[in-house]
Order: C-alpha cells, then sequence, then structure tokens
C-alpha cells in the first residue's frame, strides 16, 4: 500500500516538473518538441505492452486449441469404441462431447489465426511507430545543434560589436586618467624641487658676481 502511494507521489512530482520546466520554456520550440517526444515515449511503451499482451493471447489460444482437439479426438475415439460395444447412451455422451470439444477447437483455431494476424499489424505499425520516433529524435538533435549554432554566433556577435565600442572607449578614458596621473605626479615633482633649483641658480649668479 504505502509503495503505491509513494509511486504515485513521485509520478505526481515528476509530472508537475515537466509540466513547470515545459511552462518556462514555452517560448522555445524546442521544450515543445521535448515535451511531445516524453509523451510519444509514453504511448510507443504503452504500445509495445499490448504487443505483449497480443503474444500471451496468441499462446494462450494454441493451448487451448490443442487441449480441445485433444478431447474432440479423444471423445471420437470413445464414441467408436462405446458403438462397437452397442453402448448407446455412451456413444451418444462421447459424440456431444465430441461435438462441443471440435467446436470449442475450431473457434480457438480461428481466434488464435486472428490472434497472428493481429499481431502482425501491431507489430508492423509499432515499428512504423518507433521509426517515426527515431526520427523525430535525429530531427531534434538537428535542431539542437542549429539552435546551439544560432546561440553561439548571436553570444560572438554581441561580443565583437561591444568590443567594437565599449572597450576601446574604456581604453580612452584610461590613457586620458593615466595622462593627468602623469602631469599630477610631474607637476608635484616640478613643485617640490622649484625652490632648490631657484637657490642654485642664485647661488651661481652669486658667485659670478664675485668673481
Amino acid at each position: 500500500m504505502s509503495t503505491n502511494i509513494f509511486t504515485r507521489m513521485k509520478d505526481s512530482i515528476s509530472a508537475d516538473l515537466h509540466t513547470m520546466m515545459d511552462k518556462k520554456e514555452q517560448k522555445n520550440p524546442i521544450a515543445a518538441l521535448n515535451h511531445y517526444l516524453r509523451q510519444s515515449e509514453q504511448e510507443k511503451e504503452k504500445v509495445r505492452k499490448l504487443i505483449d499482451r497480443q503474444y500471451k493471447l496468441k499462446e494462450e489460444f494454441a493451448r487451448e486449441y490443442i487441449k480441445a482437439q485433444e478431447l474432440a479426438d479423444k471423445r471420437l475415439k470413445q464414441a467408436q469404441i462405446a458403438d462397437r460395444a452397442q453402448e448407446e447412451e455412451m456413444h451418444e455422451f462421447a459424440l456431444k462431447e465430441h461435438e462441443e470439444y471440435q467446436n470449442r477447437a475450431e473457434r480457438m483455431k480461428a481466434s488464435r489465426e486472428e490472434a497472428i494476424t493481429q499481431l502482425e499489424n501491431l507489430e508492423q505499425k509499432y515499428e512504423e511507430m518507433k521509426h517515426r520516433l527515431k526520427d523525430m529524435h535525429l530531427r531534434r538533435m538537428e535542431l539542437m545543434g542549429r539552435e546551439n549554432i544560432a546561440k553561439a554566433n548571436h553570444q560572438i556577435n554581441r561580443v565583437v560589436d561591444e568590443s567594437s565600442e565599449k572597450p576601446f572607449s574604456k581604453f580612452g578614458e584610461m590613457e586620458q586618467y593615466i595622462e593627468n596621473l602623469e602631469y599630477k605626479v610631474n607637476n608635484a615633482y616640478y613643485k617640490s624641487t622649484f625652490d632648490s633649483k631657484i637657490a642654485a641658480i642664485e647661488k651661481k649668479l652669486d658667485e659670478k658676481e664675485v668673481n
């Protein structure tokens, strides 16, 4: 009992998850195709089980046919023995049983032949179904490949387009920043050494005047 409950819970959660993912990606045709393929695979599994059941029915019809035919042959032989022994009541009973078993055998034989024909048709359609699903899976792979290429090209084009404008403008801003920084450093250095340079010049001028 608990196993069935957990199984139902698992199936329910799985179904909800698939539904949520399909709603999330419903704008994506690949997601819709995936959902359809999941459903198709489930239907294929149901058909496979029906075919297995048909195989079992065919074998069951065969067993019932053999059993009925053996009983019919047995009753016919018994009727012949009763007739030879002039046992009218037993002879009539055996003939009646023979007729019933023979009718049953013929019905089971016809049912078996019909089951075989239906099984052959089912198997043929099942093979066609598997080929169609395989083609759809391959088609999905092709579409996914094209989708990947399209997305990759889109990303490449976006990066190339952005790199043709934004990064170079950033490089220009960075270069201007460095130039300003260099100017400030040089200017600060010039200011810091200005006094000592003037003092040195003044000293040289004074020495020339003395000489």
